[in-house]
């Protein structure tokens, strides 16, 4: 590879690692700045499952199937197995994902989730426009999860993870390979204090855990650590008896666990109509790291199999178009 060959492909992989690391793109550099010190594998704060996105993230404080996302406390109760597929894309890349649930009576629940962000293929030239091979980067996250309830109607869970980012040469590009691994847990609490009044509050810390390293010690960044505190309340039980009918009130706040003082605001509302049909809608706003704006979503449940899909009413400050539906195919097994 002649060196301006080498200075191109080296160049070319800086621009992709800064895409790779950042939720919204352009933001990155100023979501370092404002929190003090650069954070590393941002992608943790894409959403994922079309449940939480419909709600607008406020998902600390609700029971999900989609918890090991969220809230790993979430999945406390289930009691039924349970198989997910998840389907997003976002600004950074093509996001796929997968849970499994694996109920076990009067234990918890356990669960397995793997998360694919796939940023793309990139091919390197030389300075006379010849290919010399491609590159290709993604991200994976590994999730082990569990959750289980104690007396008091209180609900817990932790999610272990496994991060890593990944850059695959194909060709003469042998020297821009890397691997970048980290650790980390997410730590989750659900409560309904009351018996006769329908409030859930929901407390978690998320990306937890040791320094995500790009190229080298210097160059190693801590993990987008979050803090979340939740509420939530369902109206409708004084005016309907029978509970074929709910309508779940949620609202949310995210900050920086290393810095706080820039919270985020997230509010959802989800009715529901006996398990089987779904209408969610949502808010985020704040200073952290997503769009402001607005989100819908429905969801359908037949027999055994669940569809929920949702989009962010925003459009997208880099392309302007607007942003894609999420999906989440569900089924009970």
């Amino acid at each position: 590879m002649s060196a301006d060959g080498v200075r191109r492909a080296r160049a070319l992989l800086i621009v992709i690692l800064a895409a790779c690391l950042a939720p919204g793109g352009a933001g990155a550099q100023e979501i370092g700045e404002d929190a003090g010190a650069q954070e590393g594998a941002l992608f943790l704060l894409l959403p994922v499952g079309a449940q939480g996105v419909g709600l607008g993230r406020a998902m600390t404080a609700l029971s999900s199937e989609e918890g090991a996302f969220w809230n790993p406390a979430g999945l406390a109760g289930f009691t039924e197995r349970r198989a997910l597929v998840y389907r997003g894309d976002q600004l950074a890349g093509e996001a796929t994902a997968a849970t499994v649930l694996f109920p076990w009576n009067r234990v918890g629940t356990f669960g397995i989730s793997y998360l694919l962000v796939d940023i793309g293929d990139q091919d390197l030239r030389d300075a006379f426009g010849d290919v010399l091979g491609s590159i290709s980067v993604r991200n994976h996250v590994g999730i082990a999860s569990f959750a289980t309830s104690f007396p008091g109607r209180i609900h817990a869970g932790i999610n272990m993870k496994l991060v890593q980012f990944r850059v695959a040469c194909r060709g003469q590009c042998p020297d821009l390979e890397t691997t970048s691994s980290a650790y980390a847990i997410d730590v989750g609490v659900q409560a309904e204090p009351f018996s006769r009044i329908p409030l859930r509050f929901g407390w978690m810390i998320a990306h937890a855990g040791t320094e995500f390293q790009i190229l080298n010690e210097e160059q190693s960044d801590p993990l987008p650590t979050r803090v979340r505190f939740a509420a939530a309340y369902e109206v409708l039980h004084r005016f309907v008896d029978d509970g074929l009918m709910d309508l779940w009130v949620t609202l949310e706040t995210e900050d920086r666990a290393r810095d706080l003082g820039s919270p985020s605001l997230y509010m959802g509302l989800r009715f529901s109509a006996a398990d089987l049909f779904f209408v969610r809608t949502g808010y985020v706003g704040g200073q952290l790291d997503q769009t402001d704006g607005a989100t819908v979503g429905v969801g359908f449940r037949l027999d055994r199999f669940d569809l929920n899909l949702a989009q962010s009413l925003t459009r997208s400050m880099v392309t302007g178009e607007s942003q894609p539906i999420h999906v989440t195919l569900g089924v009970q097994f």
